[in-house]
């Protein structure tokens, strides 16, 4: 036999009996990602991951989207340990991290180099703070919508009312609010208001801009009894439903909360950043501006609607997991309006995620710096449930004799009951 030959054939026997298994190149694991993209969410988002996959020997990230019924299929799914490796939840289904849901990330991002998606010191504190359930990690945020107030340019000036700017204060809202609601065709009805609201803005951010909070930094008490707490639902009070400023719960449901504002009847809309109300809107032109601040304090902290990334407790691959994570965290904040990442906090990066803002990307930049979202504790379904069920809704639709003050302080205790530092 030739020496060729010979050589030939060690290679294969050895190949045959494993040896030289571990020195080849070894299949990319597979890592899955579930969200609630729709369609043409669901195409943006395969773009990015097929940018990731690309090339990439260690892992492949395929995506198992579920528009509909998200989180009862993802809870049914953690249950069943049939869960995607990867999972989005928003702010207030991180505290399923309490139940070991998901994977503590403190040391996935331990070496991550300063200003990538890894580094949580380069995320809104705020913002990062959902992800947190005492001092572990347990997703990284992908989005961060602050509220803003989109406004209807041609109703101020049609009005001869000033248009509202960055420093404007509660006192100059309430003016705003009262001056643009008129009945324009002279019927005796009136047919267009000054602002709107449902529930939504959330009341939390005036009590925010007021001083009080409802739930302490150390998760033991909930203050909503406070006078600054008092002073931040006593202005919402004073507008929401108000026939001098607002549609009636009645109008809102007969006409529709967004297309009122959507067709030039509502003069000022909170909403979120990554609304399309800045641009894709008919017969008037729209502006946008943070939220007014707080006569007193100053303060014009918003909040802030977010969503994270966390991985699966039970996945088999937490090396690639957590690779896979902070790439497609990367990609998305260069998708998503506004990024969580304070590094990304530019009109550049801004316009080049939606060209379409870029008209009012300043204003969305402004309010970025002042956003926070919720405090997330282990039980905050339950806790949220309470704060509406007996404390808001019947102060918002007037259903309680109480002043705000005396049905907080009835409130209270029941909510504390809840919270996890009650205890200590």
């Amino acid at each position: 036999m030739r020496k060729s030959s010979v050589s030939l054939l060690i290679v294969l026997l050895f190949v045959l009996s494993g040896a030289l298994i571990p020195a080849m190149a070894q299949e990319p694991v597979t890592i899955t990602i579930s969200t609630w993209a729709g369609v043409d969410e669901a195409a943006q988002l395969q773009a990015i991951i097929d940018g990731i996959n690309e090339g990439n020997t260690a892992y492949q990230i395929v995506h198992q989207p579920l528009p509909a019924d998200y989180y009862t299929q993802i809870q049914t799914q953690l249950a069943g340990g049939t869960a995607a490796d990867l999972l989005w939840m928003d702010q207030n289904h991180m505290s399923l991290a309490a139940d070991g849901s998901f994977l503590p990330l403190n040391e996935c991002v331990a070496g991550a180099e300063p200003g990538s998606a890894g580094d949580v010191a380069d995320y809104y504190p705020g913002v990062i703070q959902t992800a947190y359930q005492g001092d572990t990690l347990y997703g990284l945020p992908w989005i961060a919508q602050p509220v803003v107030v989109y406004f209807n340019k041609d109703m101020f000036d049609a009005a001869g009312v000033e248009q509202p700017t960055a420093d404007w204060t509660w006192d100059d809202f309430l003016e705003k609010a009262a001056a643009l609601t008129q009945d324009t065709d002279g019927d005796g009805n009136i047919d267009q208001w000054g602002t709107i609201a449902n529930g939504w803005p959330p009341p939390q951010m005036f009590i925010w801009q007021a001083g009080g909070d409802v739930i302490s930094e150390d998760q033991a008490t909930s203050p909503i009894d406070s006078p600054e707490a008092v002073a931040g639902i006593d202005f919402y009070r004073s507008w929401i439903y108000n026939p001098e400023m607002a549609p009636s719960p009645d109008i809102i449901a007969e006409q529709g909360f967004d297309a009122l504002y959507s067709s030039g009847k509502i003069g000022m809309f909170f909403g979120g950043a990554s609304d399309d109300k800045d641009y894709n809107v008919q017969g008037f032109t729209p502006g946008v501006v943070p939220v007014p601040k707080n006569p007193t304090t100053g303060s014009n902290v918003t909040f802030s609607w977010t969503a994270s990334t966390v991985i699966n407790a039970a996945t088999a691959h937490p090396e690639e997991a957590c690779a896979a994570l902070i790439a497609i965290t990367d990609g998305i904040t260069n998708w998503k309006v506004v990024s969580p990442r304070m590094s990304q906090a530019t009109v550049e990066h801004l316009i080049a995620s939606v060209p379409e803002k870029e008209a009012n990307a300043q204003a969305f930049l402004d309010a970025a710096q002042n956003m926070s979202a919720f405090r997330i504790i282990p039980k905050f379904a339950e806790w949220e449930g309470l704060l509406w069920s007996d404390y808001l809704n019947p102060l918002l639709n007037n259903e309680t004799d109480l002043t705000t003050a005396e049905l907080a302080a009835q409130v209270r205790a029941t909510l504390e009951e809840v919270l996890p530092g009650a205890a200590g």
